[in-house]
């Protein structure tokens, strides 16, 4: 076998002996031939099972020419947008487009189109009209049934009818793409095969199909959100490979798409032997004119140690692509990849991460999960930890300890989340103890989103109680160590159900912490998550509750604002917003004042001027009074505030 990038033109198929290949492989992304890319994963996989692949990146869709560049494949093309939902790509939470592109080569933002796995495939189908097409990918993967999309503000059809393509492969597709290739190979037309799990497939019969779950209509969704809810909460509930069922969605003119259930997870074995092919491990050098890939950075020297995630955050979409059971690579296998970085020349003896969706999940949350699959309504950690819950960090911290110990590896970070709520639950603190003392850049950057338990309470995740919990035990050990390391707290503006009333209380967190975040992140709603199914339906469909759903540009701006409060551009938002809930009492001057009255702002530095936000319409927000606040502001003395903070006890 050569070892080498696979095929990206004629003369790279020549040199490999290649007349025709079994499939070309259309993708959004520059090709980068590392494990991090779904494309890579998918490409090498085939390889690997006697089939031959050849990578379009990034064809001109404007341009029915860039789809031929390696002929017609024998078999079929294969279609992904990227590793990322191309929308999500494109545009930031306020329908903005973004500047740079990642997984472009010098990071140039427009080399794909919007919606790019629907565009690339009806590309494909205007030259080859009879070739097989299959399309996966997050993009696909997420929008496989009918979805709320929030760029269009519209629910729109299955991917797999507006996309043109034959099939359509959700979740990791390792299993699913082998066994799609050895039908197609064996001769079985692409429109008879029904039968592999992890697909998704359009008929007029359902003759053939037995113990399915009907979904509502597509028109049924479309015209009423609360149907909507309970259907998505339907598909919430078949994402487990052991006790899913198939689904069945009506359309119009007789058209059902039948969603198979999901492909078995990887068994250790199976995850080495996908992360063992021959990855180039970087990005292909036909892009070295242009600057390369800037996402290689980000992975080049991080392993992989884990995929799937019980944790159940209601604004992740990991339940619906990598299912809740973990996954592992054996030590052998990532102790491998490490040892071949350390030969890399430009590793400077820093691991920059050994993790994946959550870094601290290295085992099936509890042993039944293998033999009778997850619970459908119920979840390992939200509310509270499951008694069933198998708390163990020791073959993590054994991994961690032999990575540490290679030749050439000076430090080993982790920088994927860590699930603060299932370190606590842990009664052995050796983890905790040495994640700190050994795999910290100085800063830990862990999850909380947000303070109300109300809005916790949607978003999935413990109550703030046991986050404070967590910064104590902290703090504690960090001092014990005698280190001065900081936890840097993401935090979610706009979530469904938080009132502004909520985010005053973040704000006053904020302040309580000493911390003025750099950046915070909207909430935004990206297809196939329980948080975008609250945006949109204003039901909370686990329990259908409803829902209040922050939604006007005004009210989401106020709610940013009252986080960065110390932003001068920000005076008039959150002016505006304290006043708008009674919350005259941190206006002033004292120790618990969030801004200063507008007048004396106005004369400090900045504070009062109009707001770059202030173009914005009025607030949707009602005036609420709160009683038994103190309305007195005593002057406070000056404070530095620095960019990471160490919570106050």
């Amino acid at each position: 076998m050569i070892r080498d990038f696979l095929p990206v033109s004629r003369a790279d198929m020549e040199k490999r002996g290649i007349k025709q290949l079994d499939f070309v492989y259309v993708i959004g992304d520059a090709y980068v031939d590392h494990p991090s890319f779904g494309h890579a994963i998918i490409s090498r996989v085939l390889e690997a099972h006697g089939y031959s692949v050849g990578i379009i990146s990034q064809p001109d869709w404007r341009d029915d020419k860039s789809i031929t560049v390696l002929g017609e494949p024998r078999l079929g093309f294969l279609v992904m947008s990227g590793n990322m939902d191309s929308m999500v790509n494109h545009y930031t939470v306020s329908k903005k487009r973004r500047s740079t592109d990642a997984y472009t080569p010098g990071g140039v933002m427009g080399k794909r189109p919007d919606y790019a796995a629907i565009v690339y495939c009806n590309l494909i189908r205007r030259t080859y009209r009879k070739t097989p097409v299959i399309v996966g990918g997050i993009e696909a993967s997420l929008r496989r049934l009918a979805h709320y999309d929030y760029w269009s503000n519209k629910v729109k059809h299955s991917l797999l009818l507006d996309s043109g393509a034959d099939l359509l492969l959700y979740g990791m597709g390792e299993r699913s793409v082998v066994e799609t290739a050895d039908a197609l190979a064996s001769g079985i037309d692409i429109k008879d095969i029904t039968f592999i799990r992890g697909s998704v497939y359009k008929t007029r019969d359902l003759s053939s199909i037995y113990d399915y779950v009907m979904l509502p209509s597509y028109e049924q969704v479309k015209e009423d959100r609360e149907t909507y809810a309970r259907s998505f909460y339907t598909q919430y509930t078949n994402t487990d490979a052991v006790i899913a069922k198939t689904l069945v969605e009506p359309y119009p003119n007789g058209v059902y798409v039948v969603q198979n259930p999901p492909a078995a997870p990887l068994s250790t074995q199976e995850m080495d032997d996908v992360y063992d092919l021959p990855y180039m491990r970087t990005y292909h050098p036909m892009y070295e004119k242009d600057g390369g890939v800037p996402a290689i950075r980000e992975i080049k020297f991080s392993l992989t140690s884990n995929r799937g995630c019980f944790g159940g955050c209601s604004f992740c979409a990991l339940t619906f692509h990598q299912g809740r059971t973990v996954q592992v690579r054996s030590h052998e296998s990532i102790i491998a990849e490490a040892v071949e970085m350390t030969k890399d020349p430009e590793f400077k003896g820093y691991i920059h991460d050994v993790g994946g969706p959550t870094a601290n999940f290295r085992h099936p949350s509890c042993k039944k999960q293998l033999e009778k699959g997850v619970c459908p309504t119920r979840q390992c950690l939200f509310p509270k930890p499951c008694g069933n819950l198998d708390v163990d960090h020791k073959d993590y911290l054994e991994l961690l300890r032999k990575l540490r110990k290679l030749p050439g590896v000076k430090k080993v970070f982790i920088r994927s989340g860590i699930r603060f709520d299932y370190l606590l639950a842990d009664k052995d603190d050796t983890f905790f103890r040495e994640m700190v003392k050994y795999h910290i850049s100085g800063q830990l950057r862990v999850a909380p989103e947000h303070v109300s338990d109300n809005v916790l309470r949607l978003l999935g995740k413990p109550s703030n109680a046991v986050y404070q919990e967590f910064i104590r035990k902290y703090e504690k050990i960090d001092k014990q160590l005698g280190l001065n390391q900081y936890v840097v707290p993401y935090l979610m503006s706009s979530h469904p159900g938080s009132t502004l009333k909520d985010a005053i209380q973040l704000a006053e967190s904020v302040r309580d912490m000493g911390y003025m975040p750099e950046q915070v992140q909207d909430f935004y709603p990206t297809p196939s998550t329980i948080s975008t199914c609250m945006y949109y339906t204003g039901y909370d469909p686990r329990t259908m509750e409803k829902v209040y759903v922050p939604d006007s540009p005004h009210e989401k701006a106020m709610q940013r604002a009252l986080i960065q409060y110390r932003n001068p551009d920000n005076y008039d938002l959150v002016y505006e917003a304290l006043k708008s809930q009674g919350r005259d009492d941190l206006i002033g001057f004292g120790p618990k004042c969030l801004i200063k009255p507008r007048k004396m702002a106005a004369k400090s530095g900045g504070y009062g001027e109009k707001s770059r936000n202030s173009h914005i319409g009025k607030s949707q927000a009602g005036k609420q009074e709160v009683p038994g606040r103190d309305k007195s502001c005593a002057p406070k003395k000056k404070k530095t505030i620095r960019n990471t903070h160490k919570p106050k006890k």
